[in-house]
Parts: structure tokens; C-alpha cells; sequence
């Protein structure tokens, strides 16, 4: 997976002459959007990084125009397939980005030093299949559904969700060289936007 950051404080200061680390209003939120979605939509890189390290406070409005309709149209597939991370909030930022997601059921992985998390919201069964994602870095629907004790249907649809949600990668082929893969249709490997 190609994989680009984006200095949010860079492309701010770029787009932005006053100087300003805050990220506050519409305006100042649909210009800087409207610069990320180019890279999404242009660019080969599938994830992309906002790192937030050194700026300033957010604000619901530029929460809910970047970061809120980026992951909502992200989810109806939009850009293709591609993926977005958070990194580098403030405590306060992580906050108004949540209360923006939340309020359209939307979620978005954030990593931070003492490691990673979601915020916005993201139903606590969808969670508990994203911490073993997460944990084994690579997990197919057979073995959650081992490892988990649920039918195999029930835990290909949490994957996909996750996949949908973009909250994983989702991989073609086998999770152990040494098995054949099952000749009766295709097998998915669900990967951690991290690994």
C-alpha cells in the first residue's frame, strides 16, 4: 500500500498566508478539503496520513466540513479505494472531530504515541472485530470466526463492514502459504491500515 502524509500546519501555511494554526469555519475548511480530495482522487497513494502536529484548536464547522464529509464520502466509495488516518491530535481536537462524526455515525481511525483508536462512532461489535484486526495485523474470515465462536457469514460481514467503513485493507489470497486456497470462490485477507 502506498501511503502519503500530509502536514496539515505545511498545506495550511501554504494555503493560508495570515499565519494561522487554528482550524476554525467552513471557508478555511471546504479550501483545505478541497486540496486533500485532490490528492485522494489524483494521486496513487491509497492511505492517507493528516498528521495535526503543530496546529492549532479546531472548531465543529472545519471538524464537520473536512474531516466529517472526507470519511462520509470516503465510505460511499468516492475517491476509489482509498484510505485516511489521523494523526498528531490534541486532546481537544480529538474531541470536536468526534462530536462531528458521531453526530453522522461516522468513525475514523487516529494513531497517537500511546497507539491507536476511534473516534467518532462505530458499533462496540465492530470494534471488538477491529481490535483483533489490529492485534494480529492480518486476520481472514475464518479465523475470527474460530477465534470468535460466530458463523462464518456473521464474521465475513464484520470484515466487510470494517472494509467499507475503510477502516481495514482488504487484501485478495491466502493467510497461510502453506494451505491451498479453496477453490469454491475467493478468499479475503483483512489487514490493519497500520501494518
Amino acid at each position: 500500500m502506498h501511503k502519503r502524509t500530509v502536514l496539515l500546519k505545511t498545506l495550511m501555511d501554504r494555503l493560508f498566508k495570515n499565519g494561522a494554526k487554528e482550524m476554525t469555519g467552513r471557508a478555511r475548511g471546504i479550501r483545505l478539503r478541497e486540496t486533500i480530495e485532490r490528492m485522494l482522487r489524483e494521486e496513487k497513494e491509497t492511505l492517507i496520513v493528516l498528521d495535526f502536529s503543530g496546529t492549532g484548536s479546531v472548531d465543529f464547522s472545519w471538524a464537520d466540513e473536512v474531516v466529517a464529509k472526507m470519511v462520509s464520502r470516503m465510505w460511499s466509495n468516492e475517491y476509489g479505494e482509498k484510505f485516511l488516518v489521523l494523526k498528531g491530535l490534541s486532546p481537544s481536537q480529538t474531541e470536536n472531530i468526534g462530536v462531528a462524526l458521531e453526530r453522522k455515525k461516522l468513525a475514523v481511525l487516529t494513531v497517537a504515541p500511546t497507539g491507536w483508536q476511534i473516534v467518532g462512532h462505530l458499533n462496540n461489535y465492530l470494534i471488538q472485530t477491529l481490535n483483533r484486526v489490529m492485534k494480529k495485523k492480518r486476520l481472514t474470515l475464518r479465523e475470527l470466526s474460530e477465534v470468535e465462536g460466530i458463523e462464518m457469514n456473521t464474521s465475513g460481514t464484520r470484515l466487510l463492514n470494517l472494509y467499507k467503513k475503510r477502516l481495514v485493507i482488504r487484501l485478495e489470497g491466502a493467510s497461510d502459504f502453506h494451505k491451498p486456497i479453496s477453490q469454491r470462490g475467493r478468499q479475503y485477507i483483512y489487514q490493519s491500515l497500520l501494518s
